[in-house]
């Protein structure tokens, strides 16, 4: 092997993520009637899913440069392309040659699905706090669209107050952090994560929670961070999920019923992409770490068969559906949500004594 080629293997090596020993998901006792979500791209539109299909578990929502809850099904749909073409185009450009989201749609569609007992009660949305992000200089996600994300929710009958919406960032597509090694703030490019003089975990968790301590500092946490089997909670060979996630404990939630939070990543932002950067620097476990948080951290791939998600991308036009024609990414038999939903309740259930 020459020494260049020895220091290309070298330099993979160091740039992937190292695991620690993959262990069946631990039971914590938490407390999961504070349970809340966030994300970012698609992991945005996921936490918008999961925060209406799952709304008499989930809490609050954060969504950060994503979009509404059945977006891809607000333009008309007729089969696979059609959603995917919604997705890409109204949810993501909303431009001129492109309509913007329907929320009116998407919440006829949510009290059809609510009434066949598809989802959950809609009373229960009224109930949450949300958190809205969209950067000045996004240009993936359009603001259009997180103003008719906004629009759902007034239409669904949250109040202001629990609304916390931001558009005066100068931030690209990406979550925001106050590391001063991570991209500039303007900037879109892996692995998304983008200092803007600011941690927005920490900003996102105060508003759904409200009355939290601070942060601990960064290096300062006592818990544990455990990777996991989450293999375990598929029931679909088309989730394109990985066969590893993680979650995040303090050392207090080891005797403590703590309350659980779910930070979605995005595209290409799995810890097969960008190692531990999302589970790390953005600095939830921090945040968790003051507070008796609990922060799961799921993980999508890429997968260029079948299903076709090409960018490691969360489902939000169809692609894990038996019948991509007929997609269920909007209902609880959604399979990824499925699975992310069981890691929470397993969360919950009773520590078992070994």
């Amino acid at each position: 092997m020459s020494l260049k080629t020895l220091t290309v293997a070298t330099s993979l090596i160091l740039s992937f993520p190292i695991y620690a020993e993959t262990v069946k998901l631990p039971s914590y006792q938490a407390d999961l009637s504070q349970t809340t979500v966030s994300g970012i791209s698609s992991g945005a539109f996921m936490a918008a899913q999961l925060g209406v299909a799952y709304s008499a578990e989930i809490k609050g929502i954060a969504t950060i440069g994503g979009g509404l809850y059945y977006c891809a099904g607000s333009g008309e749909t007729k089969n696979m392309m059609d959603y995917i073409m919604t997705s890409i185009n109204t949810c993501m450009k909303a431009a001129s040659d492109a309509p913007p989201p329907n929320p009116e749609k998407a919440l006829e569609k949510a009290k059809t699905l609510a009434s066949a007992h598809q989802i959950d009660d809609l009373a229960n949305v009224k109930a949450q706090k949300v958190y809205l992000f969209s950067g000045t200089n996004d240009k993936v996600v359009n603001k259009l669209v997180m103003d008719k994300t906004l629009e759902f929710y007034q239409l669904a009958g949250v109040a202001k107050e629990q609304i916390k919406y931001i558009t005066d960032v100068p931030s690209g597509h990406a979550f925001v952090t106050n590391n001063p090694d991570d991209l500039a703030c303007e900037t879109t490019a892996p692995p998304f994560i983008s200092k803007c003089g600011f941690f927005q975990s920490h900003q996102l968790l105060q508003h759904l929670y409200t009355d939290l301590k601070p942060a601990v500092e960064a290096g300062k946490t006592s818990g544990t961070l455990v990777s996991f089997d989450q293999k375990e909670f598929l029931d679909s060979d088309k989730t394109s999920m990985a066969d590893v996630a993680y979650v995040y404990v303090p050392k207090t939630c080891e005797s403590t019923a703590c309350k659980v939070h779910i930070a979605v990543h995005g595209c290409t932002q799995s810890a097969i992409e960008i190692g531990d950067k999302f589970y790390t620097r953005t600095r939830f476990n921090e945040m968790a770490d003051a507070n008796n948080l609990i922060i799961l951290y799921p993980q999508v791939l890429r997968s260029t068969e079948n299903p076709m998600n090409p960018k490691g991308c969360w489902d939000f036009w169809g692609y894990s559906s038996p019948n991509p024609d007929q997609p269920d990414f909007f209902s609880k038999e959604a399979p990824q949500m499925r699975a992310i939903m069981k890691m929470v309740k397993r969360l919950g259930e009773t520590k078992v004594a070994h």
